[in-house]
């Protein structure tokens, strides 16, 4: 006999991700000069062995905006929380996906 329990799909299922995992992320900010080496930075704080010479920086089509996409190693939910916060509390990026 099968299993016939069905799924709310008003509320989607989470993602499974089994960790430690590369983790690819898309940070979205204001176009500066300093930006990508902010971004860097707080990854690093989170992710110490992080190589900074994987990034792809690509600039919005009239310019105002960067996306910096990278790979960190993620350990667990709470690193990945805690980054998305202190990339948030820089005041600098406006999205992360």
């Amino acid at each position: 006999m099968t299993d016939n329990k069905l799924r709310d799909l008003r509320q989607p299922a989470a993602p499974t991700i089994t960790f430690p995992c590369d983790y690819p992320i898309k940070v979205v900010g204001d176009a500066a000069e300093d930006f990508t080496a902010s971004v860097c930075q707080v990854v690093l704080r989170h992710d110490a062995g992080f190589d900074a010479s994987s990034i792809e920086v690509v600039e919005s089509r009239n310019a105002r905006f960067l996306s910096v996409r990278l790979t960190l190693r993620a350990t667990g939910e709470a690193q990945l929380k805690a980054l998305f916060a202190d990339l948030k509390a820089t005041g600098r990026v406006h999205m992360v996906v």
